[in-house]
């Protein structure tokens, strides 16, 4: 008797442990959107719209716009980005679309993701890119928004010595 209820006082504590585990990680082995990585749209003149931002609202600029610097909150120790970027109206970058700005989402598992959107028929518009900072694919949803999927290397991001706003 005592056997038996040791032996079901032990796996009740690990069934309740490992549903505490799960409620309370994060769920990292999932493929998908975690957040923002960047809003970028068009401008007539991105150099004089960045400098408008940064002298009448305080945004930190570089060469491409203001990074954004947060940390996550999964774990408060690291930093993630948010890029605002303006870009040439006449940029090519968006097409297919001719809309006038494109998210960029941050994403887990962009393999995975890719294999769960192709199995719902939603294929990518180009092929995955690699930097040192992440890897980067574009998809279009049905409104004919292209949109940006990057995996992100927040550690090697922040080496590049961008300039954020806080």
């Amino acid at each position: 008797m005592k056997k038996s209820l040791v032996c079901v006082l032990l796996v009740a504590a690990f069934m309740l442990g490992y549903g505490f585990s799960r409620l309370t990680s994060p769920m990292d082995d999932v493929p998908r959107v975690t957040g923002i990585g960047g809003i970028f749209f068009k401008a007539k003149d991105p150099a004089a719209l960045k400098t408008w931002y940064s002298t009448n609202l305080g945004m930190r600029m570089v060469q491409s716009g203001s990074n954004f610097q947060w940390y996550q909150g999964a774990d408060s120790t690291k930093k993630g980005f948010t890029l605002w970027a303006p870009f040439r109206e006449t940029t090519k970058y968006f097409l297919p679309s001719e809309k006038q700005f494109m998210i960029n989402y941050r994403v887990v598992k962009l393999d995975a993701l890719l294999l769960k959107l192709k199995a719902a028929g939603i294929f990518p518009a180009d092929t995955v890119e690699s930097a040192s900072y992440g890897r980067f694919v574009h998809l279009m949803d049905p409104e004919g928004n292209k949109i940006e999927l990057w995996e992100p290397n927040d550690v090697e991001y922040a080496k590049l010595g961008t300039i954020v706003s806080k």
